[in-house]
């Protein structure tokens, strides 16, 4: 193939064909990542490829030591691919410096932790605005409240996370995670310290944003019935993808 008269080689031409693919959010080709300690080295990833679609949600499930981990670090740019290329929205994200990065992370990515580190004497609200205090934060009061109303805490502004039951604490964290409007969510274990009805809350505030909203959704998990909630699993095993299934997700009942 040709592209401006150059030729391209194989592995340079199918990622220009990845890169073309415009309903990609995600695009990781060829992806390692290697940590050095000493004269040891530790391949995390071993040439992993993926392309997420735009209003997909996938799990990526597999044991400790997998790459999961790492993986979720690469696509939440809170690391760099040794060697490889990982495309986030259309931006070639593998070789920027820190700064840029974190640009980057702050403006794209949107992150659902597992212990949703509010912090305890803010109210929901100023919770949620915490990320719009860098960069441009104008009318950050109006739409922190509108997130907050998206995962259906209206009522609840006013309310520090001590006044807020677990699964309420949890749609603080998701209103924080969706407040800049980012291209993903990643959601890292996002109901491992949940009881069930909490768990269950989370989930379908999460496939609702999915399925209604059309947000790409990222879920990191070692937990079979939180991945049977999506509609495609990736498994990984020793830094590659063992298996790449897609499904019809399992629906969550609207909690009462």
């Amino acid at each position: 193939m040709e592209v401006a008269g150059v030729k391209l080689g194989a592995a340079e031409e199918v990622v220009r064909i990845v890169s073309n693919n415009q309903d990609n959010v995600i695009e990781l080709f060829d992806v390692t990542k290697i940590y050095r300690m000493g004269e040891i080295e530790v391949a995390a990833l071993a040439g992993v490829s993926l392309t997420v679609e735009r209003g997909e949600m996938t799990a990526i499930m597999g044991p400790s030591g997998s790459g999961k981990s790492t993986m979720m670090n690469m696509l939440g740019c809170l690391d760099v691919p040794t060697s490889g290329e990982y495309m986030l929205d259309g931006e070639n994200v593998g070789q920027m410096s820190d700064d840029r990065l974190a640009e980057i992370r702050n403006r794209k990515v949107g992150f659902i932790f597992q212990t949703f580190n509010l912090l305890p004497r803010l109210t929901a609200m100023a919770n949620v605005e915490l990320p719009l205090q860098y960069g441009n934060g104008h009318d950050r009061r109006e739409r922190a409240f509108r997130a907050l109303d998206q995962v259906g805490l209206a009522d609840r502004v006013h309310h520090k996370p001590v006044e807020l039951s677990g699964g309420q604490q949890g749609r603080v964290g998701i209103a924080r995670a969706l407040v800049k409007d980012p291209a993903i969510l990643l959601a890292d274990e996002p109901t491992g310290n949940l009881d069930t009805r909490s768990t269950q809350e989370i989930m379908w505030i999460i496939q609702q944003l999915n399925r209604q909203s059309g947000i790409t959704v990222i879920i990191v998990t070692h937990e079979p019935d939180i991945a049977a909630r999506a509609a495609r699993v990736v498994t990984m095993r020793d830094g590659t993808i063992l298996d790449d299934v897609r499904q019809e997700p399992d629906l969550v009942a609207e909690p009462v």
